[in-house]
């Protein structure tokens, strides 16, 4: 059973057709979705704005209170890529809440597979500050809910880019693991395979800095060799991936070479760290081809749910396993340095 929240942002926060976190990524989503032809195997829930209870356990009063007035302003660029609207605050709210609806869905049903098809993204929004296109942490808003009813919270980020924001609003949280593969150097230049966490976190921050070029088999090397050993000790409650499709060869913005197969190969990885059903749920994160979102979004969730659906073949033979070795020595040493220290 797939569970859909949403979507939203399809008729809100709108930046212009030139920007390349517009409106259309929704449809272009949705159309991947009904290629899965599930019919009755999709329950569509809401997008209810999100309590400022549960923003407030990632974001600060200041912050909510400043981004709110300025949109009811009439909004504008509140930095070179970033933009708000008169709308974009409910919009994000809707964006958070979401997540919120996909997770208590999942918990009432303890089946199916979760997925948040929402805009503005979320996993470059810091706990005071709005970029890269985000305006509210969505993910971590989801995460943090759950981390308070003493649940363990892994956070897959597959995106091209760094999560910056939920990688510092975690970074000294025991009950939450975050795991990013991305292509380095890249905006937002944070993700070195050095950064392991806080003194009460250390090791729960797992970075894989990839080379422009990585195919799928390096991603998933990436994974086997660096993330699941931390993974298996962490042994989490549930699963959210920010699932960003701009590592695919297609995308504008990025430049790894994943194709539909790879990101299908990825899911049913990420499906394989559930501890049962109902525990799995993903969050829009980038994705900037219309084409690759649509064919991606069919591919990992058919990937997750068993649909069988048209894939490019899985990529091999490009640049990182260097990489990827080198990721798992600095981690291991910046691990057991600041042990050392104390």
């Amino acid at each position: 059973m797939l569970i859909v929240a949403g979507p939203s942002g399809a008729n809100a926060h709108d930046g212009g057709t030139s920007h390349p976190e517009q409106q259309g990524r929704i449809f272009s989503v949705m159309d991947g979705v009904r290629d899965l032809h599930l019919d009755d195997g999709i329950t569509y829930v809401g997008a209810p704005e999100a309590e400022l209870e549960a923003l407030t356990r990632v974001h600060t009063s200041k912050y909510l209170d400043e981004l709110k007035i300025f949109c009811l302003q009439g909004g504008g660029d509140i930095d070179p890529d970033t933009y708000a609207r008169g709308d974009s605050f409910a919009a994000a709210r809707r964006a958070a809440g979401a997540g919120l609806e996909a997770i208590r869905t999942l918990e009432l049903r303890g089946q199916g597979i979760g997925f948040v098809p929402a805009r503005p993204p979320g996993h470059h929004a810091e706990t005071d500050r709005a970029m890269g296109f985000c305006l509210l942490n969505n993910i971590a808003i989801s995460a943090a809910a759950l981390a308070a009813k003493g649940q363990r919270v892994l956070i897959v980020d597959w995106d091209v880019h760094h999560g910056n924001g939920t990688q510092s609003i975690f970074w000294d949280d025991p009950r939450v693991l975050y795991v990013s593969t991305h292509q380095w150097p890249l905006f937002p230049g944070t993700g070195r395979a050095q950064e392991v966490g806080g003194p009460n976190a250390v090791g729960l921050t797992v970075n894989i800095p990839l080379p422009r070029g990585a195919t799928g088999d390096i991603v998933q090397s990436a994974f086997e060799q660096v993330a699941c050993p931390v993974i298996g000790r962490f042994a989490p409650d549930w699963i959210l991936v920010s699932c960003g499709f701009d590592a695919h060869r297609a995308d504008p913005l990025g430049e790894l070479a994943l194709s539909t197969g790879d990101f299908s190969e990825l899911a049913r990885l990420v499906r394989s760290f559930a501890p049962g059903p109902g525990r799995l749920a993903l969050f829009l994160e980038g994705g900037y081809s219309a084409r690759a979102l649509r064919s991606s979004t069919t591919a990992v969730l058919g990937a997750l749910l068993d649909v069988e659906v048209g894939l490019e073949p899985p990529t091999s033979g490009g640049p990182g396993r260097e990489a990827v070795a080198s990721a798992r020595t600095a981690q291991i040493l910046a691990i057991a340095d600041l042990q050392e220290r104390g």
